[in-house]
């Protein structure tokens, strides 16, 4: 026998008529439906008539059951304050607009259904089999999905509510989530999804099916409703816009929305030191205050907030001539060089414009050790404001010609200058490195690129501060060209402050070796935990790797990190 069933009609009766229409028409013999009839769309009324007419066997949702009861809220499991928020408001439209003897109707309906169709033991439930409204993700651990189907131990658990259409073997019984009916799945397709099942002689095979309707109609009588317009949005877009804090962490990455507006940072504002602390810095020097994402829609995506910056890290290199003591990447004239291609670099470029990215850093290593670091720069910053991270000793002869011809473009030089005496800057960085510093800062500001300084504080320089950036300012150096950076434990480094996924924003790093969470875990050797995926790995799935696992360190203890900017 070949069956249909769906999920979730939330008050859209053209994608349940469409339903009806499609399953009849690849041959289902029978429909169900398995719940929550309102939670949506505006008009649920409309949808009795096509059940009834068309014989859809149903199980109650929790909706259901509050609807028939009278409810005060559709106990739908939501945790969030703004989840239940949007979720009250819907429910109640649909509590105040349903006929009471619909409502009745839903009264009737069991909360599970469970038969043998063709020698299969199919059972339907909502939302699992241990709860009503529990939300059986495809993300769960292993042993949740067995806990779930051990409950029931039929050859077949049906299940929706989650919204999410995915289907799965777990030990003997095979798992389908059906989807809904009401909404699309998060996925950008305005598209819904339902199943379709064979049953023969005691075997099962189940097919996920996207289903065509007539959305603009559902949501222009959503707004004819008076319903707000980030729901009709969804309808519109296929991209879930409310009810996103109860989504995992895997299957929330995949949307393109991740965070209520309201939970972004504001306000702050760095101490009145004379210069600034990099960490207090926003996306790029001499912002306080990160820039709010573009619209008025209360979700927002996580890349291109404060959490998530839309600049991409390029390690072009990673050998050095130097051999800094507290070097966070492990790079030395010893490192293997893992040079960037020239025409990977540009492709990878053209790529970041393409993933939304607005700021490019090229760091090393000492970047003006690749063969072709003008080049590469030239090519950079004809597509996006480029900053080269540079220890300032290596920009004059063959690899920095034509440098000077590029101060007209959007290039930012970095360098670094860890004391106001050579004492204190040699001390970690070598011999002779000071004077050639101050050397480099000089040349650069002759060419027309007076760089900006990074400072990184340790116990030696702190009480230099003041004095390195006096030191900056008699050099010609605007005040907001000096920031100070944390010791940073990594790489050579055995002491300063930890970073990690659970302690730090992400700022999505490309190197040789293939993505990385931050800059400065960007060395596959001495930061293999903050390694995300191959070289070769597109930055579309980066963005999406990155956005999972800053959810998954979020929810370890449901908060959210302090933004904490740190340009090596």
């Amino acid at each position: 026998m070949r069956i249909a069933v769906c999920g979730g009609p939330y008050g859209n009766p053209y994608a349940l008529q469409a339903f009806v229409d499609d399953a009849r028409a690849r041959g289902a013999e029978r429909l169900f439906c398995l719940g929550d009839l309102g939670g949506f769309g505006a008009d649920v009324n409309a949808l009795w008539p096509i059940l009834t007419d068309n014989g859809i066997e149903c199980v109650a949702g929790n909706y259901d059951v509050a609807i028939a009861r009278g409810d005060t809220d559709c106990g739908c499991g939501y945790r969030d304050a703004k989840d239940n928020e949007y979720a009250q408001l819907i429910y109640d439209h649909t509590l105040a607009t349903t006929g009471r003897d619909f409502a009745a109707w839903m009264g009737t309906l069991p909360t599970e259904r469970r038969e043998t169709i063709d020698g299969v033991d199919v059972h339907m439930v909502h939302g699992s089999t241990l709860a009503l409204n529990d939300f059986w993700w495809e993300s769960l651990p292993e042993e949740q999905h067995r806990l779930r189907a051990e409950a029931s131990g039929g050859d077949v658990v049906l299940c929706t509510h989650s919204g999410l259409p995915w289907q799965r073997q777990v030990g003997g019984t095979l798992v389908v989530n059906v989807g809904v009916l009401g909404k699309p799945a998060n996925d950008g397709r305005r598209e819904v999804w339902y199943a379709m099942l064979d049953l023969s002689d005691g075997h099962v095979t189940a097919e996920l099916i996207p289903l065509a309707y007539d959305w603009r109609a559902q949501a222009a009588s959503m707004l004819a409703a008076g319903l707000p317009e980030i729901f009709a949005e969804t309808i519109e877009t296929g991209w879930w816009t409310t009810c996103l804090e109860i989504l995992p962490p895997r299957e929330r990455s995949r949307g393109r929305y991740h965070l209520y507006r309201s939970t972004l940072p504001s306000g702050f504002q760095p101490a009145d030191l004379g210069y600034p602390l990099l960490e207090e810095l926003g996306e790029g020097w001499g912002e306080a205050e990160p820039k709010a994402p573009e619209g008025d829609r209360p979700v927002v995506p996580l890349f291109g907030t404060a959490y998530f910056p839309s600049r991409l890290w390029i390690y072009t290199n990673f050998h050095c001539n130097l051999a800094c003591d507290y070097c966070a990447v492990a790079s030395s004239p010893k490192a293997a060089a893992r040079t960037l291609p020239a025409d990977a670099f540009r492709a990878l470029v053209d790529e970041a414009v393409e993933a939304g990215f607005t700021e490019l850093y090229l760091t090393g290593g000492e970047p003006f050790l690749h063969p072709d670091i003008v080049g590469l720069l030239d090519y950079a910053t004809t597509r996006l404001p480029t900053v080269v991270m540079t220890n300032g000793m290596l920009l004059r002869g063959r690899r920095a010609a034509g440098l000077d011809a590029l101060a007209g473009r959007k290039l930012t030089v970095q360098t670094s200058l860890d004391g106001a005496t050579a004492h204190t800057h040699d001390r970690h960085r070598g011999p002779g490195s000071w004077q050639r510093t101050i050397d480099g800062i000089r040349h650069l500001t002759d060419l027309g690129l007076p760089p900006r300084v990074a400072l990184t504080e340790t116990p030696d320089n702190t009480g230099e501060i003041p004095a390195v950036a006096e030191l900056l300012a008699g050099l010609g150096l605007p005040a907001d060209h000096f920031a100070v950076r944390p010791l940073l434990r990594r790489g050579f480094s055995e002491t300063g402050v930890e970073i990690g996924e659970d302690s730090s924003i992400p700022e999505l790093t490309v190197t040789a070796d293939g993505l990385h969470w931050h800059p400065a875990g960007a060395d596959l050797a001495t930061s293999p935990d903050l390694h995300l995926a191959p070289y070769g790995t597109s930055l579309a799935t980066g963005r999406q790797l990155v956005t999972e696992r800053f959810f998954t360190a979020r929810l370890t203890d449901g908060t959210l990190p302090r933004p904490v900017h740190c340009a090596i």
